[in-house]
């Protein structure tokens, strides 16, 4: 475990982007009842936060991925940190859509549309991943050449690790699950006798009781 995995989580228990209660799970829209609950849009209202945040998404961007020549954010929470990633590495920024607009030009993809151009998509947190791989297949179909995606955040679920295989689509987060479940019991946000259900949910989410 990196030790900016760690302060990346950190960060999001500071900014109470995180919330685990293995006592009162809850249900997310997908229907899946976890322990755990993100919301890294709350890392916008605090400055601190947010800025060292960016400039690790944006070192970590550089490094992984250093022929980037365009920041797609995925809508819509992967918006504003795709916007503060494009800004801190002065390149161009478009947004996807989750479905096309219905009126206007229509258009799935926000911004300049330039075939062959290399792109990385940005988004918020992943959990089976199937949203941003989705917006990486509206990118390939617009003539992008995507390079992968970045996320703030990942639940580490075996669902999503295939997903982003079958898509042959790299995926490099900032943060973890497990790492978070370490910082969060060192910040003694958790309990120790906690830890087990926590653990036991990432290996079978669907099929996990508290």
């Amino acid at each position: 475990m990196s030790s900016k995995a760690h302060k990346v989580a950190q960060y999001l228990l500071n900014a109470d982007a995180v919330k685990l209660n293995p006592e009162n799970p809850f249900t997310w829209a997908s229907g899946i009842s976890a322990p755990i609950y993100c919301d890294n849009r709350r890392i916008l209202s605090y400055p601190d936060e947010r800025s060292k945040i960016k400039n690790l998404l944006a070192d970590t961007a550089k490094k992984s991925f250093p022929e980037t020549e365009i920041i797609a954010g995925v809508a819509t929470a992967g918006i504003p940190h795709g916007v503060l990633l494009a800004d801190c590495m002065d390149l161009p920024f478009i947004y996807v859509r989750s479905g096309a607009k219905g009126h206007g030009m229509k258009s799935r993809i926000e911004g300049r549309v330039i075939p062959g151009k290399k792109v990385l998509v940005v988004e918020d947190l992943v959990s089976t991943g199937m949203s941003c791989l989705d917006a990486v297949q509206a990118l390939r179909k617009a003539g992008f050449a995507v390079e992968g995606v970045i996320a703030l955040f990942t639940y580490q679920l075996d669902e999503a690790a295939e997903n982003f295989d079958r898509e042959n689509c790299r995926l490099v987060t900032l943060s973890d699950y497990g790492t978070l479940i370490d910082v969060a019991l060192q910040s003694k946000k958790i309990r120790e006798e906690d830890l087990e259900s926590l653990r036991e949910w990432r290996k079978s989410p669907k099929n996990w009781k508290k």
